[in-house]
């Protein structure tokens, strides 16, 4: 096959089919196992899809949301790992830490969509959160210039939180001076932050005593002038020690249509992160998308909660996963309030859909990822493979817009496999789709499933029959096909 790293062979020449469909034939070569045929092989987090919850609205979450919990097991069922979660957000910056408080947070706001400007939070809150079953990653306030503050949180953090990760210190600083943060009086710039954060690491590592405890970093705006490199320049030995991982957060924005496109999503997160993550993973240390989603501020509404947004979250996660990137946080803020929510008290997010389709992948004894295509259309293919080095499940992905009946017919995409393991006669496949297309929304009647099943609305429940495709391999290739804005997962085991 010409030009291994592309893993496409292009044989577009259209064929009608029955009710005025058409189908393209795109074929990906299969690695018999991990290192071979010249891609590209990421290695995985026991749980690389993981739910970062907004400082402030935790505790509701965990305490009065029913889903969440349930949400999080259909995970760990898929992966055998509780996801990791993250708290934090522009409330940790806003937060401080009262030892006499019994409550897990305080905070008043005139209008309940609204999040609080100022708040307390006690060692309730990190008690709740050391009740977790997965790794935990806490964010507390550097923007008030207050770091005894933050070290009386990070110690009671470090007590209260058997499986805390790391402990951020301050959220997106580089916003600092719009936010009229104290911190950033003067001069505040990525060389003044990088040294702000290099002194603050040190004492608080110090303080705690533990090394590997901080997530560094946490800004929004694009590397390299805000990024991990630029900091590690300016590490010292002291605070290196400290530093466990680098996070960024990303928020991609756009239509739909933009938003679903491979291409799209592929230049996206190549074009900003790769040097970044390069040069962290060179020192030894992981690279995270601490916060991200698809629409910043909580999502847009005609957007943040369509199918074509739950098929970018698919894409997404596995595209940065297999550049090396380890844990992908999704953002969860204001509970009500939240256009890109994977869950409500009341209703199921699209979105979520998507990422159990990541997860499933991405789980259940895979060990490391690789992309089959080269990101330059709108057809993708990712396989993971077991312990073993040998292939275990592929997703397929058509990333055509289509947005129903009224915008013509639905193209259907043959993607064939070929170099399949021997022996294997056929294969099972579960569907993520949407008869809707792009535009369908849980909460307006959309018939959104993966593998003919749903979620309950605000329960998260699995619903329905678990439908598996079955199609018979002959002379080790197989034939699947995928509709417009739709995906297919193939377990090849």
């Amino acid at each position: 096959m010409a030009g291994k790293t592309t893993g496409i062979v292009a044989l577009c020449a259209t064929i009608l089919l029955l009710q005025a469909q058409s189908v393209c034939a795109v074929t990906f070569a299969i690695p018999s196992k991990t290192g071979a045929a010249g891609y590209t092989y990421a290695p995985l987090d026991p749980a690389p899809v993981g739910i970062s919850f907004e400082f402030f609205t935790f505790p509701s979450y965990m305490t009065n949301v029913t889903a969440t919990h349930q949400c999080l097991a259909n995970w760990k069922n898929l992966s055998g790992t509780w996801p990791p979660i993250r708290i934090g957000g522009t409330t940790q910056d806003r937060a401080s830490f009262g030892a006499a408080s019994e409550a897990y947070v305080t905070y008043s706001v005139a209008n309940p969509a609204d999040a609080p400007m100022s708040l307390t939070f006690g060692k309730r809150f990190m008690t709740l959160a050391g009740g977790y079953n997965g790794s935990v990653v806490v964010g507390l306030n550097r923007g008030k210039d207050n770091i005894e503050n933050t070290i009386a949180a990070a110690k009671v953090a470090v007590t209260e939180i058997p499986n805390l990760l790391a402990i951020e210190l301050g959220n997106e600083p580089e916003y600092y001076p719009k936010d009229g943060q104290p911190i950033a009086r003067g001069t505040w710039n990525p060389a003044v932050d990088a040294a702000s954060q290099i002194s603050w690491i040190t004492r608080l590592g110090s303080a705690v005593g533990r090394p590997n405890i901080i997530q560094a970093g946490n800004w929004n705006q694009a590397p390299p002038e805000w990024g991990a490199a630029q900091m590690m320049a300016r590490e010292t030995p002291q605070a290196r020690q400290y530093i466990r991982h680098y996070a960024h957060h990303n928020y991609p924005g756009g239509s739909v249509q933009k938003l679903q496109s491979h291409a799209q999503t592929v230049s996206n997160v190549r074009g900003l992160f790769d040097a970044d993550v390069a040069a962290v993973r060179r020192s030894g240390r992981e690279y995270v998308l601490g916060e991200t989603n698809s629409v910043s501020g909580g999502g847009a509404a005609n957007v943040s909660p369509t199918f074509g947004a739950a098929l970018w979250t698919m894409d997404y996660v596995l595209q940065a996963t297999s550049r090396n990137i380890s844990r992908t946080y999704f953002h969860h803020g204001t509970i009500g309030n939240c256009q890109y929510c994977f869950w409500g008290r009341y209703s199921m997010g699209a979105p979520y859909y998507g990422a159990t389709a990541a997860v499933a992948l991405l789980g259940g004894g895979a060990r490391h990822l690789a992309a089959l295509d080269n990101g330059n259309s709108a057809f993708a293919g990712y396989v993971t493979f077991d312990s073993e080095g040998r292939p275990l499940r592929v997703l397929l992905y058509n990333s055509e817009y289509w947005t129903g009946s009224g915008s013509g017919a639905r193209r259907v995409e043959g993607f064939t496999l070929t170099g399949l393991p021997g022996g294997l006669e056929r294969v099972r496949a579960k569907r993520l789709t949407s008869p809707g297309g792009a535009m369908d929304r849980v909460d307006r009647g959309g018939e959104i499933t993966f593998g003919g099943q749903k979620f309950q609305d605000g329960t998260c429940v699995l619903q329905g029959e678990d439908r598996v495709e079955v199609v018979s391999v002959v002379e080790a290739r197989v034939t699947l096909e995928v509709k417009a804005t739709e995906a297919l997962l193939v377990y090849l085991q």
